[in-house]
């Protein structure tokens, strides 16, 4: 391996790195703008200039490997300094060329105060400027409702460009003009397209594309930092919420390399001003028809009464998306202290749980095991709508070549080329063109919409006959697109002996075979007729379950609770809470804990921390945060033969409108915009 000399200091580094890695390696700070750690290198800025001992000029550190440097006339290793007079007067050169056009409206950007200009203008620029000539004014652009543009302030370095090229693979900005005269645009000044777009926020070292919602809404330092995990898909992002008293004003992403790497979704960046929208802030009951506002008292005794005459067998039990593992290990013990073996978490109909083990619905070869595949092969899914960082994930192995990507289900733009196979299930018995058993590490990556279907079963013992268990590889993986289903199918929310499963426990609702109804942050299903059964909603939002309810528990959402989250691979992470509920709502657990008591069957906790002692003894692997526990793939094979024979039906997504996907998104005018935009492009592209 290569051997430098840093400021004086020798290092030893891998062959290919750039100088400037090697530098920071050394403990050596270097300023930049253009260079980014995830996206190819451009050397636009020259802001991370070095002097190499030998060479007549300084030299861009982000451009040049260890590789291109020559020993000392006697074998000396290279030399680089990072801090001489010539460094020095070179990057205040720079800097002075970089504030040229420049406008001074520093009190008005929002990116004032997280500013990398801002930051090296000070550390490394100078107190004056000699130029006098009039400062250069572009047009702003339009690129969508997300992302605002502000472009007399673009110093080019085209991180925004290559990310969406490199990562989001959207090709949808480029520059145009040479020299002073050269600009970022969107060519035809469309919105852009990709579900990661807002991440050039981030990515922009200056403030010429920021958060259009949050224009002028807050600086930095008058907000609350809270470091969380996402809910909007089953990725478990990791994310940042930043919240004013009791208003969540903005969402950020946090780094996590086995996760979300840098990266979120557009939805999760977006959505949180449905958090304050339709909000459920007090109990309701339904009285000759209507809701009338109550208190905890009377909604749980209308509860208790209607349950004291029910024979347990008429009641049924749906959990939502956004269920917590610790709300769904709580009202699994309730429903069990009360006899109710009706209880399902798989609100889209799923036969995930009933055999396979824990292999039998994780994405068992990891997120960031996409990186060693050797072929993918992608069953009833749409991961660019599914789940928007991880599809980048796949993009990414793609982009390294050698990668054959094959799909059974509708055709989308993936972002990544790939052999379309079929439509529906019987193109999975004659795969003879997409062969895996040639293959060390394929990837058969199952989606909820070849499994939320009547013959899911048998789709599911399908998918495991194609060859994606290798010896110390098990590439059988479901994608999951509800944060909260791993975590309730690990604390054990599924149907008891003779239960029904949620298909059936809505189809004997609407048959009036079911008194009893209860929706634990339920909204993505077919609820019976008014007046069919009694129907109990517990959520934070008045979404479709609180808009057939006859009593109403207001909960908490994903950023006013500490819940359990388990990711799609089976990774638990915990939320913590940025902001309380409003009104009178409380966390879901609380309301179970004060239900159970009403009900005569009070659960034997009295605080989070008992509560998820209690399920920690069920299932340990919850304990160990952000740590995934392997499941067996030898408990795969109990999924053959399962589930009869599959239909002719062919695979459609999950996911009709991706910025309308749960209750919070649905609320939030944002991510109405953006559904509005999109359903407009496609009438156009239509007509």
């Amino acid at each position: 391996m290569p051997k430098l000399k840093v400021d004086g200091t020798e290092i030893e580094v891998e062959n290919g790195t750039t100088l400037l890695q090697a530098c920071e390696a050394a403990g050596a700070e270097v300023p930049r703008f253009c260079y980014h750690e995830r996206l190819s290198i451009a050397g636009n800025c020259r802001m991370c200039l070095v002097e190499v001992k030998g060479m007549p000029k300084p030299q861009a550190s982000c451009a040049m490997s260890v590789n291109d440097l020559r020993p000392g006339p006697n074998g000396e290793a290279p030399e680089v300094n990072t801090r001489t007079p010539l460094v020095k007067k070179a990057r205040e050169g720079v800097m002075e060329f970089l504030l040229i056009n420049h406008p001074l409206d520093c009190p008005i950007c929002d990116q004032g105060g997280e500013c990398d200009l801002q930051d090296q203008a000070m550390a490394y620029g100078i107190d004056k400027n000699r130029f006098a000539e009039n400062k250069r004014a572009v047009e702003d652009k339009y690129i969508g409702p997300l992302v605002k543009t502000s472009m007399n302030r673009c110093i080019q370095c085209t991180r925004c460009v290559r990310f969406t090229t490199e990562v989001g693979g959207v090709e949808e900005l480029g520059a145009i003009g040479r020299g002073e005269d050269m600009e970022i645009t969107s060519y035809l000044e469309r919105a852009m397209t990709s579900e990661l777009q807002a991440n050039i926020i981030d990515l922009c070292p200056v403030g010429a594309l920021t958060s259009q919602p949050y224009e002028f809404k807050a600086r930095p330092w008058e907000l609350t930092k809270t470091e969380t995990i996402d809910a909007m898909d089953a990725v478990g992002s990791n994310i940042r919420v930043d919240s004013r008293g009791r208003e969540v004003m903005r969402i950020l992403p946090r780094t996590h390399e086995d996760v979300n790497e840098e990266w979120i979704s557009d939805k999760t960046r977006f959505v949180w001003d449905g958090l304050r929208t339709q909000r459920l802030d007090r109990p309701y009951i339904r009285e000759i028809g209507k809701l009338r506002a109550a208190n905890w008292k009377e909604a749980f005794l209308r509860v208790a009464q209607k349950l004291k005459g029910t024979a347990p067998e008429r009641v049924g039990i749906i959990l939502g998306d956004l269920v917590g593992a610790e709300e769904a290990f709580s009202i699994k013990q309730l429903a069990d202290a009360l006899g109710i073996a009706s209880i399902d978490c798989r609100q889209d109909g799923t036969p995930l749980g009933n055999a396979g083990g824990r292999a039998g619905y994780l994405f068992n070869s990891t997120i960031t095991g996409i990186e060693e595949a050797d072929a993918i092969l992608l069953i009833g899914t749409n991961p660019r709508l599914e789940a928007p960082v991880l599809n980048a994930r796949i993009r990414k192995r793609w982009l390294k070549g050698n990668l054959p990507v094959g799909l059974v289900g509708e055709k989308a733009d993936l972002t990544y080329s790939y052999k379309y196979l079929g439509a529906g299930p019987d193109s999975l018995a004659r795969l003879k063109d997409f062969d895996l058993s040639q293959k060390q590490k394929p990837m058969v990556i199952i989606g909820q919409g070849a499994l939320a279907r009547p013959d899911g079963a048998a789709v599911l013992a399908a998918a495991q006959s194609l060859g994606g268990v290798k010896d110390g590889w098990n590439g059988f993986n479901i994608l999951h697109t509800a944060a909260g289903r791993v975590g309730a199918l690990d604390a054990g929310a599924l149907p008891g002996a003779g239960g029904r499963s949620t298909r059936d426990i809505l189809s004997a609702a609407k048959a009036g075979d079911l008194d009893i109804l209860f929706l634990l942050g339920a909204d993505e299903v077919e609820l019976p007729p008014q007046g069919t059964c009694f129907v109990v909603y517990q959520g934070s939002h008045g979404d479709v379950g609180a808009h057939r309810a006859d009593v109403i528990l207001p909960g908490a959402a994903y950023t006013e609770k500490s819940v359990t989250y388990v990711n799609t691979e089976g990774r638990p992470q915990m939320t913590r809470r940025a902001t309380f509920p409003p009104g009178e709502a409380r966390e879901d657990w609380a309301i179970l804990r004060a239900l159970s008591e009403a009900l005569g069957a009070t659960q034997p906790w009295n605080s989070l921390a008992e509560l998820r002692k209690a399920m920690y003894e069920k299932a340990p692997h919850l304990a160990r945060l952000d740590q995934v526990a392997r499941a067996d793939a030898a408990d795969l094979a109990a999924l053959a033969g399962q589930g009869g024979q599959m239909s002719g039906d062919a695979f459609a997504s999950p996911i009709g409108d991706f910025y309308l996907t749960n209750p919070i998104a649905r609320a939030s005018r944002i991510m109405g915009e953006c559904s509005a935009l999109r359903n407009g492009a496609r009438l156009e592209a239509a007509e």
